[in-house]
């Protein structure tokens, strides 16, 4: 019931969540709606902090559904994706003026959500997920064959109640490097970096976690009874 709920709630989201429920201040000083698009993240940002309200406003559009959908699928919980969603971008907004132009908007977003996430996690005593013991050092290195593409591999636009059901079935560091790389997009340093894990363990884990859900995915009846 999870996985269907949230599968369902992500698609309603993405299709009716068109604003963003946080009051933004409108500041003066806009530009024009065409040359925002085209600016990357560092620039939007700098012209947000000089006043441009419209800059966040695309910087927002840009990143939301990736983001709602990472908390998504990290959490299993529509509702506690929501609320931490909503804190994540007023975290942002707050602390607007403090992000090191060398660390990238999109590594600090997403760095901001995943604090906000555990810390939620601790303060109602579950420290990160549903972790589950598995150790890749012992089960030897990246799997051959693999790509490091999990959107180019599995699809994401398809089944996600079926996804959503297969990613609760990965141990909590596997779901959260694959979700930090299909839906941030995160290079697999900056994850390492994220996290404070080695590189190497990063890679594992994402490749482990991509053969678990191929195999979930090829067969129906292996996420059935999970998402029922």
């Amino acid at each position: 019931m999870i996985a269907s709920a949230c599968a369902a709630n992500s698609c309603n989201w993405s299709n009716s969540h068109k604003a963003c429920k946080i009051q933004l201040l409108h500041r003066h000083g806009s530009s024009d709606l065409s040359e925002l698009i085209t600016d990357d993240d560092a620039a939007l940002l700098r012209r947000y902090r000089h006043g441009d309200a419209e800059a966040f406003g695309v910087l927002y559009a840009r990143h939301r559904l990736g983001l709602y959908r990472f908390l998504c699928g990290l959490c299993g919980d529509a509702g506690l994706a929501e609320e931490i969603f909503q804190e994540t971008w007023l975290n942002l907004i707050r602390s607007a003026t403090e992000q090191r132009e060398q660390v990238a908007f999109k590594t600090w977003l997403y760095q901001i959500a995943r604090n906000r996430l555990i810390d939620h996690w601790r303060k109602h005593g579950r420290l990160h997920g549903r972790v589950e013991e598995f150790d890749e050092q012992l089960h030897g290195d990246a799997l051959p064959g693999s790509s490091d593409d999990p959107e180019e591999q599995l699809s994401l636009s398809r089944d996600r109640q079926r996804l959503q059901a297969a990613l609760e079935e990965l141990p909590g560091e596997q779901r959260e490097v694959f979700l930090l790389r299909a839906h941030g997009e995160l290079e697999l340093h900056e994850i390492a970096e994220m996290t404070r894990t080695p590189a190497e363990t990063v890679k594992s884990r994402l490749r482990y976690a991509l053969q678990k859900l191929r195999r979930l995915l090829a067969d129906p009846a292996a996420t059935e009874e999970v998402s029922t």
